[in-house]
């Protein structure tokens, strides 16, 4: 799947409003609701990011575990950037109430502003997802960021690491990456790394530190965070 050769990344911030998917059963009483605003923005110097996946949920639920092996959805944002079967198996699970996604790719010191209203939980949190698409399988992200004691008007800043997904090996050959830098296949349901399971990113070695099939240079190397979220309820 080539799912960003050819795309053309507007610089700038993007302003979007999140378009949700109610989870979970019916609940015919009311409930009191918080609104909060999500701005994600790209601290990387050459690693465009791919629509943020966004997920309002509980801490029962997890994206991704250190140490354990990721999900077929998981992996298919991570190698391909393509996030649908992430939340669509975020939505199976009863302790979700709202997923979504940014609109469109996220450029390197690019910004988005995301805006999603659930039930308010004192348990409520939020995990976020985008994968470096000059890469095999990194994406940059948190689980279980708390929302629960954010007060009416208060804000937090979170800077977010780069994890590497375990899924593909690290070769970054131009055929195997989907982003500017490749032009390749993204998602590969074969699983070639030899870990398998979720870590936090080592980093890119590129053609200029001497891996000559590489088709990265020094511009696609990235330092912990890559990406950053602020959080703000606005009631």
């Amino acid at each position: 799947m080539r799912i960003f050769t050819g795309l053309k990344y507007p610089f700038g911030i993007a302003l979007a409003t999140l378009i949700l998917h109610g989870c979970g059963g019916n609940d015919s009483s009311p409930a009191p609701s918080a609104t909060y605003e999500f701005t994600v923005t790209n601290l990387t110097a050459n690693q465009p990011i791919s629509p943020v996946a966004i997920v309002l949920h509980t801490s029962d639920y997890q994206g991704w575990s250190n140490g354990s092996a990721a999900s077929s959805g998981l992996e298919m944002l991570a190698e391909g950037g393509d996030s649908s079967s992430f939340l669509s198996e975020a939505q199976a699970s009863t302790s979700v109430s709202k997923t979504g996604s940014g609109t469109g790719v996220l450029v390197p010191g690019g910004s988005e502003v995301i805006t999603a209203t659930t039930t308010q939980s004192s348990d409520l949190q939020v995990s976020l997802a985008g994968m470096l698409v000059n890469s095999n399988d990194a994406f940059a992200g948190a689980d279980g960021l708390s929302l629960g004691s954010l007060a009416v008007g208060a804000a937090k800043k979170v800077m977010l690491p780069v994890y590497d997904a375990g899924t593909e090996a690290n070769t970054e050959t131009a055929a195997s990456i989907p982003g500017p830098a490749g032009g390749g296949t993204g998602f590969d349901a074969t699983r070639d790394d030899k870990n398998n399971f979720v870590t936090i990113h080592r980093g890119m070695v590129t053609s200029s530190d001497g891996l000559v099939t590489s088709a990265l240079n020094e511009s696609h190397r990235f330092d912990n965070p890559a990406m950053m979220v602020s959080i703000r309820r606005i009631n």
